[in-house]
């Protein structure tokens, strides 16, 4: 895989690093949520209804259950009102990859979602508290899991053959985007098969923006507290890409996590329809998209 990540990144110890992705302390995230608000790097988010909470929401089971069904609600009747009024424009963008590039219309790719898990890998814990590993073995638990891994749709952008050397980020002015797929990431119309996503419960209209699993594991390392952003579903949009966009340095990175962490701590309807409403002047600006 190919990363233009390392050397810009402050590298943690594995201990460290244990420690800020197993936060099990409600103080310390509540701690990390009010250092990030108040942190000076961050977009301004003056606009987001700050919620007081007795105690902090460190995952969707600590959502309350009325803004967990309502959101659901939202979700479901949303996605279903806008893949009927969009379908003529859905038909329109497939129509156009077909005639511009070969290859499939959609694009299918494995994306990381909602990890309830309260430890990233349980070998891993035990091995850091002095434990022995146990050996290799091909049964599931084998396989270290971040989240709950599901198929992403989306409108195709790049060549086919765009990552024939690797997995790798999206760039500004990527050559690999092709010539429709740059007004279709510009205005977002290459996500609209996410609300396919939507429906089936593996995604959100708001959320985190949802990752390949093969990015996690090195973000993990290099971004403190990345993998707490999992404890929510991902979004079709979110506060992170309405503030931050889509740049993918480590910089851009850390201010997703503090972004998505934010929405986590105040996740309430209220929010989501502010959300919602700025996403709408994302799309007719542009803005952020690479």
């Amino acid at each position: 895989m190919v990363f233009a990540l390392r050397g810009t990144a402050r590298i943690w110890d594995k201990q460290q690093l244990m420690s800020a992705t197993n936060l099990t302390s409600e103080s310390d995230l509540a701690a990390i949520v009010t250092n990030y608000a108040n942190s000076v790097e961050l977009p301004p988010a003056d606009w987001l209804t700050r919620l007081e909470l007795e105690r902090p929401q460190t995952n969707l089971r600590s959502i309350d259950l009325w803004t967990q069904r309502a959101k659901r609600a939202m979700d479901v009747f949303c996605a279903v009102v806008m893949m009927v009024l969009l379908t003529p424009v859905m038909l329109l963008v497939a129509l156009a990859v077909r005639l511009t590039s070969p290859g499939p219309m959609l694009f299918r790719q494995i994306r990381t979602g909602l990890n309830l898990r309260s430890s990233r890998d349980r070998r891993a814990d035990a091995e850091a508290e002095g434990g022995h590993r146990r050996q290799k073995s091909n049964d599931r638990r084998q396989s270290t899991c971040y989240g709950r891994p599901f198929v992403l749709y989306k409108f195709r952008t790049m060549r086919i053959d765009a990552e024939k050397n690797g997995a790798q980020f999206a760039t500004k002015g990527d050559p690999r985007v092709t010539s429709i797929g740059r007004f279709l990431r510009k205005t977002r119309l290459d996500e609209l098969p996410q609300l396919w996503n939507v429906l089936r419960g593996e995604m959100s209209l708001v959320g985190p923006r949802p990752e390949r699993p093969e990015f996690i594991e090195h973000l993990s390392e290099e971004v403190p507290n990345y993998l707490l952003r999992l404890g929510i579903k991902p979004g079709l949009t979110g506060l992170a890409q309405v503030l931050n966009g889509y740049d993918n340095d480590i910089a851009g990175f850390r201010r997703k996590v503090a972004l998505d962490l934010l929405y986590l701590q105040n996740c309430c309807v209220a929010n989501d329809l502010k959300i919602l409403f700025r996403t709408v002047g994302v799309v007719l600006t542009g803005k952020g998209a690479l």
